[in-house]
C-alpha cells in the first residue's frame, strides 16, 4: 500500500496542493512533463483576488465576502454554480494571508480590476509580477523539501503523464498514473492522485480540444506556455468523467504587439492591472470605444468591433504606479514611452483630437459627464496631452484562460459523466477543473482558484490516503501513527519535529516538518524548514557552481543572436542558453529577444541570483572580458 499521493503538474495549483498535503502529513510525488515548474501561474501579472483580508481592513477598503461571491455570480452569469463559486469566495481571505504567512510573501497593494464592485486584487511592493513571485515562492520551498526530506517529498520533471491507471473490476476507483519519463520509458506510479494539469488554451495539437470547441478562435494567438494543451481534460474524459463548459475559452483583450513580429503566435500578457490603473484603450482614430473595466469578454468584443490598430494607453502617474510593468514591457520592445503629441502623431490623428478625448474624459472621471459606455471607477487623472511621460502599447485579444475544464464538487473529486458519483482516489484543482469561474472569469480569480482548489484537493487527498491507511489494519494504523508522532523541539522551540518511526526517539532520528511554531495559528502554521538549518552551502551557492574563467568580448557574444545560438549576457556572465530555451518557463521569446545582448536589467526585475546556478548552471560559459563577476547567493 502506498504511502504518498501523486500531484500531476507544477503551476501554482498543484505546488499548493502539495504544500497543504505536507502540511497534512501526507508524503507527496510531484510529476511535472515540463523541465521546470511553474506552468502558465508565473505569467499571472495583476495579482490574487482576496474578500476581507488583513490588508483590505488595513487600508479600509469596505468590501465583504458576499460582495466578492456577487461579483463572480454575476461574471459567471447562466453558468454560474454557486457551490463552487462559494468556496473560491469564501475562502479567499484565507488563501492570500496563507501566502503571506506560511511563504513570508508581500500582498499588502490592492487594486480593482475589471467587474469587481471593490478593489481586492493583492500584489506586492516589490514589483515582481505576482504569478511569478507567488510561484516561485512555493516552487522553491518544495524544492529544498525534496532536497532535505526526500522520504517525503519527490519531484519528477520531464515526466509526462499519459494515462490513469483505474480498477480493471470497478473504473470509479483511479489506482495511480502511467506516464512517460525524459528517457522515453513508460513508468507506472501508484496511489491517490491530484491532478493540475492547466488549460488547453495552447491547444493547437492533432486533438485540439479549441479547435473542437471554439474553432471561431483557434486562429487567435496565446499568452499561454505550448504546455497547456488540455491533457488532464482529455486523460479524466478518457477515463470516464466529465467534461463541462468546454466552449467557454476566455479571450483577453489585451495582448501585447510586438510590431517586429506582429503575427507571432505566442503573444505576452498586457496585465489587466493596467487598466486598472487608469489605463485607457484607444482605437485607430483616437477615440475611446468602451469600458475599460468592464469583463474581459465585453472588452474584447468591443475591440473586434472597432477599428484597429488599438492602442493601451497610461499617462505618467499610471506609469508611475505600474513602474515594474512598464519597465519590463519596454525592455521586451512591447511598450514605449512617448509625449501627448508624439502620441497623437503615432495615431495619425490631430493634437486637439486627442486633446477633446482626453479632456471628455476628465470630464466624466470628475462626475461632470456621464460616460457613454458605462464607466464608473477612474483614477490616476487627469490626462493632460502635454504629459511627457505617456506609456503606450499596441494590443490585441488573445486566448488566455479556460473556463471549462472536467466536472468537479466543492471537495474537489472529479465526477463521473453518467453516474455523477465522485472516482475514488481522483481530484481535480486549479484551471483544469471546469465550473468555477462559470462563463467568464474575474482578474485576480486564476491565482486564488489554484490556492484555494489546491488547498482543498490537499485537504481531501489526504484525508482518502489516511482513510485507505488506516483501514489497512491495525498494524499498518500503528505504524502510521508512529510517523506523525510530533514533538517541540528542545533546543528550539519555535520548530516542531516528527518521528518516523516510532521506535527511534533520538535527535538522530527525527527530521523537522514544515511547520512553524506550536503556537501558531492554523492558517499560518507552516514556516518551511528542513532537518537542516540554513546552510553554508546556500550562501555560498550549489555545490559544484563556480563561474569559468573563460572570457568573451560583447562582439563576440553578439554574433550569436538567434534562436538555434543564443547567448546573453547576465550580470557580466555570458551565458550560451540554446539549450535552455525550451525549458525556459516564461518561454523561448522571453530569451530570444535578448539573444546576443545584455539582459542583466531585465533579469533582476524578475529573478533572484541564485536561479542562474540552481537552474542553468551548465549554460554559464564564461565572462564578459576584463570584469570579475560575483552571484549575490
Amino acid at each position: 500500500m502506498t504511502d504518498h499521493v501523486i500531484v500531476v503538474g507544477g503551476g501554482l495549483s498543484g505546488l499548493s496542493a502539495a504544500h497543504q498535503l505536507l502540511i497534512n502529513g501526507a508524503n507527496v510525488v510531484v510529476l511535472d512533463k515540463q523541465g521546470f515548474f511553474g506552468g502558465n501561474s508565473t505569467k499571472a501579472t495583476s495579482g490574487i483576488n482576496g474578500a476581507l483580508t488583513r490588508t483590505q481592513i488595513d487600508l479600509k477598503i469596505q468590501d465583504s465576502v458576499q460582495q466578492f461571491y456577487d461579483d463572480t455570480l454575476r461574471s459567471a452569469r447562466d453558468l454560474a454554480r454557486p457551490e463552487l463559486i462559494r468556496v473560491l469566495t469564501y475562502n479567499s481571505a484565507a488563501a492570500v494571508e496563507w501566502l503571506q504567512d506560511v511563504f513570508k510573501l508581500d500582498l499588502t497593494l490592492v487594486s480593482r480590476l475589471g467587474g469587481h464592485s471593490q478593489p481586492r486584487t493583492h500584489r506586492g511592493h516589490d514589483a515582481k509580477f505576482p504569478g511569478m513571485a507567488i510561484t516561485y515562492a512555493l516552487m522553491e520551498k518544495l524544492e529544498d523539501y525534496a532536497e532535505a526530506i526526500p522520504d517525503r517529498v519527490q519531484i519528477l520533471k520531464k515526466a509526462r503523464v499519459t494515462k490513469l491507471i483505474q480498477d480493471p473490476s470497478d473504473e470509479l476507483k483511479v489506482l495511480g498514473v502511467e506516464y512517460e519519463n525524459e528517457n522515453g520509458e513508460i513508468m507506472q506510479l501508484y496511489g491517490p492522485v491530484v491532478l493540475a494539469t492547466g488549460g488547453y488554451a495552447a491547444d493547437f495539437t492533432d486533438s485540439s480540444l479549441l479547435k473542437k470547441y471554439r474553432p471561431d478562435v483557434y486562429g487567435l494567438a496565446t499568452t499561454n506556455g505550448p504546455h497547456a494543451t488540455g491533457d488532464g481534460q482529455k486523460m479524466i474524459m478518457q477515463a470516464g468523467g466529465h467534461g463541462i463548459d468546454l466552449e467557454k475559452v476566455q479571450v483577453h483583450p489585451t495582448g501585447l504587439v510586438d510590431p517586429k513580429d506582429p503575427d507571432n503566435r505566442w503573444k505576452f500578457l498586457a496585465a489587466e492591472a493596467l487598466r486598472g490603473e487608469g489605463g485607457l484603450l484607444l482605437n485607430a482614430t483616437g477615440d475611446r470605444f468602451c469600458d475599460e473595466l468592464g469583463h474581459r469578454d465585453y472588452v474584447s468584443g468591443e475591440i473586434f468591433k472597432t477599428k484597429a490598430p488599438i492602442r493601451l494607453v497610461l499617462n505618467g502617474k499610471a506609469s508611475d504606479v505600474l513602474d515594474f510593468h512598464t519597465k519590463h514591457y519596454s525592455g521586451r520592445g512591447l511598450m514605449r514611452k512617448m509625449t501627448g503629441r508624439e502620441l497623437a502623431r503615432e495615431i495619425g490623428c490631430s493634437e486637439d483630437k486627442l486633446k477633446k478625448v482626453f479632456d471628455d474624459y476628465n470630464a466624466i472621471g470628475a462626475g461632470k459627464k456621464k460616460d457613454p459606455y458605462g464607466k464608473k471607477y477612474f483614477t490616476n487623472l487627469p490626462l493632460d496631452i502635454n504629459d511627457d511621460n505617456f506609456h503606450v502599447a499596441l494590443v490585441t485579444p488573445v486566448l488566455h484562460f479556460t473556463m471549462g475544464g472536467v466536472e468537479i464538487t466543492d471537495k474537489a473529486q472529479v465526477l463521473h459523466a453518467e453516474s455523477k458519483k465522485p472516482f475514488d482516489g481522483l481530484y481535480a484543482c486549479g484551471e483544469l477543473a471546469g465550473g468555477v469561474h462559470g462563463a467568464n472569469r474575474l482578474g485576480g480569480s486564476s491565482l486564488l482558484g489554484c490556492v484555494v482548489y489546491g488547498r482543498v484537493a490537499g485537504d481531501s487527498a489526504s484525508q482518502y490516503l489516511f482513510q485507505k491507511l488506516l483501514k489497512g489494519g491495525a498494524s499498518s494504523a500503528s505504524k502510521r501513527l508512529g510517523m506523525i508522532s510530533l514533538h517541540i523541539d528542545p533546543s528550539n522551540p519555535g520548530q516542531v519535529v516528527v518521528n518516523w518511526d516510532s521506535n527511534s526517539s533520538s535527535p538522530a532520528n527525527r527530521e523537522f516538518v514544515p511547520y512553524a511554531s506550536a503556537s501558531s495559528s492554523p492558517s499560518s502554521a507552516i514556516a518551511a524548514t528542513s532537518a537542516k538549518p540554513e546552510s553554508a552551502e546556500k550562501k555560498s551557492g550549489p555545490k559544484g557552481f563556480s563561474i569559468p574563467t573563460k572570457e568573451f568580448t560583447p562582439e563576440e557574444v553578439s554574433q550569436h543572436n538567434k534562436k538555434t545560438d543564443c547567448w546573453v549576457i547576465v550580470k557580466n556572465l555570458v551565458m550560451d542558453v540554446t539549450n535552455f530555451l525550451e525549458d525556459h518557463p516564461g518561454g523561448v521569446n522571453a530569451i530570444v529577444n535578448f539573444a546576443g545582448r545584455d539582459a542583466t536589467t531585465e533579469f533582476e526585475m524578475l529573478h533572484e541570483d541564485r536561479v542562474i546556478p540552481k537552474y542553468a548552471p551548465e549554460s554559464v560559459i564564461g565572462r564578459v572580458k576584463g570584469t570579475n563577476p560575483a552571484l549575490e547567493l
